[in-house]
């Protein structure tokens, strides 16, 4: 398995990891490697204009009404 060193951190970052560790049970070790795991798994934007614009061709043709409106016949009811 691959090690990573993160050198220069400010200290008051590493507090707030740590306490964030703490709140979650977890060491600071263990707390960085689901940070970093987590991340790893987004989506990168190049992926999420691909998925804007097959979604955006998908729906291009429909007519769509303006959520302000829908909102405000919901509140009359």
């Amino acid at each position: 398995m691959a090690q990573v060193l993160v050198r220069n951190l400010d200290e008051s970052v590493v507090e707030k990891l740590k306490a964030r560790a703490a709140d979650n049970g977890r060491s600071l070790q263990a707390e960085l490697k689901a940070i970093l795991e987590a991340q790893a798994q987004l989506v990168s934007k190049a992926e999420a204009r691909i998925i804007a614009a097959r979604i955006r061709r998908r729906i291009g043709s429909r007519s769509q009404t303006d959520s302000g409106i829908l909102q405000a016949e919901d509140r009359l009811r």
